[in-house]
């Protein structure tokens, strides 16, 4: 659909549809407090004849759109910029950190539009970065199932608003070319283990049957061998394995989604989990062109069965952020 052009004080007022890509936290941060924030900014961009909206489902990853006249969604650029930099603000106050990290905001953007953003010989890009002050990366690759990519823009807000405007008019002048399928981020997985050819979630103490057997936590917990539940005494080793103090390694693949909220800020989380199974945890450095990562784990059978319950532990914390973003204030 051709965008509207309107006339407006100032040059052309256009109306376009920008979206944004947020994970669970920086969602949590728009959305407020019993939806306050998110109430209050949709309440003066509606004003100006623009809507936000943020998709919907228990996924890791959220969709902000942004439709209206540009003015419009400049103004709601700023908020946002603004308020991603009241919360770093706010978290340098329990941090030892001196040097204010840059604001970053991902823009979702049909790869048929990416190489006028580029410019020939990278002379647009660089152009952009000169003229307002702020880092702008275009991924390589398309986001999965999809042809869009993510444009990733990081600085002050005002830089940052500056450089949406310049991308605005690039994206106004080269349409996109052909029909251009949409980034729609997959659903959080449960986290889940498999023993006896059942897949379950943990809760508490206990392992509860999972009837969705074809989540990609439980292809990585098939991987895996049963788990004792804390409180259970009785090793829960399959026939045949040696239970004894032998020690073993066993190996499972994560994806790279999900091996930051395994590592945790510095090394905490896996520094954790080592100290609490006595295991030996190594992580794989990321291969080129591999979307997975190889965990190698070390250790008597009770130490790694420990490990890997812990590793499950971790998902099972991360998917309760996610499927509460408004309760997340630290990673």
């Amino acid at each position: 659909m051709e965008p509207t052009k309107v006339q407006s004080e100032g040059g052309l007022n256009v109306t376009l549809t920008i979206r944004l890509l947020m994970h669970g936290k920086e969602v949590g941060s728009i959305i407020g407090k019993k939806g306050e924030t998110v109430k209050k900014m949709r309440e003066e961009v509606l004003q100006s004849g623009a809507r936000i909206n943020i998709s919907e489902g228990n996924c890791p990853e959220r969709i902000v759109t942004i439709t209206g006249p540009t003015d419009a969604i400049f103004k709601a650029f700023a908020m946002i910029a603004y308020k991603f930099e009241e919360d770093i603000i706010n978290s340098m106050s329990n941090s030892p950190a001196t040097s204010k990290p840059p604001v970053t905001l991902r823009l979702v953007v049909p790869a048929s539009q990416c190489g006028s953003l580029i410019g020939k010989g990278g002379s647009k890009i660089k152009e952009m970065r000169e003229s307002t002050g702020s880092q702008v990366q275009v991924a390589g690759d398309m986001l999965p199932n999809s042809t869009e990519r993510a444009v990733t823009i990081s600085g002050a807000p005002e830089a940052i608003i500056q450089c949406v405007k310049q991308i605005c008019v690039v994206m106004l002048e080269s349409p996109p070319k052909g029909a251009t399928i949409p980034y729609r981020p997959k659903p959080a997985s449960t986290p889940v283990l498999f023993s006896g050819g059942q897949a379950y979630t943990i809760q508490g103490q206990y392992a509860i049957p999972h009837p969705d057997q074809l989540t990609k936590l439980h292809q990585l917990a098939m991987q895996q061998t049963p788990f004792t539940p804390l409180g259970q005494t009785t090793p829960a080793f399959p026939a045949g394995l040696d239970a004894s103090n032998q020690a073993s390694t066993h190996e499972l693949t994560i994806p790279n989604d999900l091996i930051g909220c395994i590592i945790g800020r510095q090394g905490t989380k896996i520094n954790e989990i080592r100290q609490m199974s006595g295991a030996q945890i190594k992580i794989a450095n990321a291969m080129e062109g591999s979307s997975e990562r190889q965990i190698t784990i070390t250790g008597t059978p009770a130490n790694i069965s420990l490990a890997q319950y812990l590793i499950n532990a971790r998902f099972r914390d991360v998917a309760a952020m996610w499927n509460d973003p408004s309760s997340m204030t630290t990673s």
